[in-house]
């Protein structure tokens, strides 16, 4: 079996989820007792033609399983119908998608670059003042909310001045040069990318370090010493590769993971990502968007396992996509 043929059968078998997916998500957000229509409600000029109007157009005055039925079938076009203030959701998507991903992308990049050699680092130095530390650090890191660390980092920044305290670029952004664009860009990721990497970076240093330590003790490494082989070899050819193994099958949940647990993160940092923008819909039952939203999020766990497997073959020839 090919790679191609693999990544299509693991999509074939991924539709199921994601129909199953958006049935629970759309009943469970359509009978809560949140009314889309609310904001309208309140505002005393809005007459009830109005409201009428905009029940029908919303699809609200069908029943539930009706209004999933036309969602369903105009999703399936790439219509992702409009939002309760008549914008387009799919718009409203991209305008914050790319954001999204940067934030991800980044968030990945810096946990996997310090993660893995300090969870090396910690179980090749087993037991020293290091390790303890990194032990405290984890525990630390694991424990405290992402929204409760993001408002310290927020308090600092706007206390110092060091730090923009909102949004992803300054207003002057179109008038710099590219250096000048890319170094503002960078600026305003730095306490976002800090939050969510100290968060995920905790985790994965401590199942790097768990993982390394238990391979150190398996036969083949001490067979592998018992030849007269280097320890740089030993670690990195015998023990490395199998050890980051358990972590290439869980890039895939910590890539869709980052769309839900930055939400909060965003929202402290009025950062202009899909995780806010969710956080924002859920509160208006805003259903398109919502739906948009979570559909995004499915398709991105779906793509990270797919990414994880492949990885997972590349450094694992043992394993084959059959």
């Amino acid at each position: 079996m090919s790679v191609w043929v693999f990544i299509l059968k693991r999509i074939i078998q991924s539709l199921p989820i994601i129909i199953l997916v958006s049935i629970i998500s759309f009943f469970l957000i359509r009978l809560s007792p949140v009314d889309p229509l609310a904001e309208l409600k309140l505002n005393p000029s809005i007459s009830k033609e109005t409201l009428e109007h905009e029940k029908q157009r919303l699809g609200l005055d069908k029943p539930v399983y009706i209004q999933y039925v036309y969602w369903a079938k105009n999703f399936i076009k790439g219509d992702m119908g409009t939002t309760v203030t008549g914008e387009r959701v799919s718009d409203k998507i991209k305008e914050r998608v790319a954001n999204t991903v940067l934030l991800s992308l980044s968030v990945l990049f810096w946990t996997w670059m310090i993660g893995i050699p300090v969870g090396v680092f910690a179980a090749l130095n087993y037991r020293s003042a290091f390790d303890r530390f990194l032990t405290i650090f984890s525990s630390v890191g694991m424990a405290i909310p992402s929204f409760f660390f993001a408002i310290l980092l927020l308090i600092f920044a706007q206390k110092t001045g060091w730090f923009p305290i909102g949004g992803l670029t300054s207003s002057g952004f179109y008038s710099m040069n590219i250096f000048e664009k890319m170094f503002d860009i960078m600026h305003h990721l730095f306490l976002p990318t800090l939050v969510l990497t100290t968060i995920s970076l905790a985790g994965l240093s401590r199942q790097m370090r768990a993982n390394l330590l238990d391979v150190l003790d398996s036969d083949y490494v001490k067979f592998a010493r018992a030849k007269g082989l280097s320890e740089s070899k030993v670690i990195v050819k015998h023990a490395l590769r199998n050890a980051v193994n358990p972590l290439v099958t869980l890039l895939g949940f910590e890539f869709a993971g980052l769309l839900s647990g930055a939400a909060l993160t965003e929202y402290v940092f009025q950062y202009p990502g899909l995780g806010r923008l969710i956080l924002e819909a859920v509160l208006k039952s805003d259903i398109n968007l919502v739906m948009a939203s979570l559909m995004i999020g499915s398709f991105m766990l779906i793509l990270g396992n797919i990414l994880a497997d492949i990885l997972l073959k590349l450094t694992d020839p043992r394993v084959s996509v059959r």
